[in-house]
């Protein structure tokens, strides 16, 4: 154990998972493509339009930061752009196939890293932990709400 507090392990978890990689590196590039998509399918599983603004709030970037990412999605074919069904004046960000099998592909590494990292963990441990970083993730929705 370190001298430090829950409440700073969990930041500097946080902080460890959010380290980018330099820019212009191919890995780099790839990993803002997951990231984008991956707000855009978060922001789906939670019944909210995937604008550019929410995509934006989502990411914790500003707009035009997360225009310049969903525009390069666009472009590698994983992202649409398409009239929000619950507001045709605002435009949303929907997964293409290809976006789909992407991020699909990239929950199966997000998994084989959780098992190399969790490897002599029970899967009660698992479970318990997974349950744990789920309800941190559903209280944190709801102090943004």
């Amino acid at each position: 154990m370190t001298g430090q507090g829950p409440g700073q392990v969990l930041f500097n978890f946080v902080r460890h998972w959010s380290r980018r990689p330099a820019t212009g590196d191919a890995g780099a590039d790839q990993g803002r493509l997951v990231l984008v998509s991956e707000a855009v399918h978060s922001l789906g599983e939670r019944g909210i339009s995937a604008t550019v603004n929410a995509i934006a709030h989502e990411i914790g970037i500003d707009q035009s930061g997360a225009s310049r990412l969903v525009k390069s999605a666009t472009a590698a074919g994983y992202l649409a752009m398409g009239a929000s069904a619950a507001d045709g004046r605002q435009r949303e960000a929907s997964l293409t196939p290809a976006g789909q099998s992407m991020l699909d592909q990239a929950h199966r590494w997000q998994e084989e890293v959780f098992g190399r990292l969790t490897a002599g963990w029970s899967e009660t441990r698992r479970r318990e932990f997974q349950r744990a970083m789920t309800e941190l993730m559903d209280r944190s929705y709801a102090m943004d709400a």
